[in-house]
């Protein structure tokens, strides 16, 4: 297996995180200069949910101006504090989006194509939620 990921300790409980992407990332375990690596978990599951969203939207030829996903976990009382629920909640924006569009693009994310996701619910229920929001005819699709 090959070891390109790297956590480097820059003191205290301060770390810096580098991908294969030679990307970095702050993680503190106080949450003071950086991530704590729970909330790192969270925002890969809904990063991850999201890209493949904003993804099957675009091949399904949806005028998307933006896309999020608030998301929210319960955790544990005793250790390992692992999630044991995950509440994902996706904000489309854009022109005339369908319904039956983003219903079918989360149902696809999560349980299809999502990584994160599908590695998280073994451990956790995630439930889904999904509003959508009609643009200004002056916004830009992206």
């Amino acid at each position: 297996m090959q070891r390109d990921h790297q956590i480097k300790w820059v003191g205290d409980l301060r770390f810096v995180g580098t991908g294969a992407s030679g990307q970095s990332v702050n993680i503190d375990g106080e949450r003071q200069t950086g991530l704590s690596p729970m909330e790192m978990l969270l925002l890969g599951t809904g990063g991850c949910a999201c890209i493949d969203l904003v993804m099957i939207l675009a091949k399904a030829r949806q005028k998307v101006v933006d896309a999020r996903v608030e998301i929210g976990g319960q955790r544990r009382e005793e250790p390992p504090r692992y999630y044991t629920d995950i509440a994902l909640h996706f904000v489309v924006k854009g022109f005339a989006v369908k319904e039956h569009h983003v219903k079918r693009a989360i149902g696809l994310a999560m349980d299809k194509y999502c990584s994160a996701s599908a590695q998280m619910a073994a451990l956790a229920e995630i439930t889904t939620s999904y509003e959508i929001i009609e643009a200004d005819p002056t916004e830009t699709v992206l």
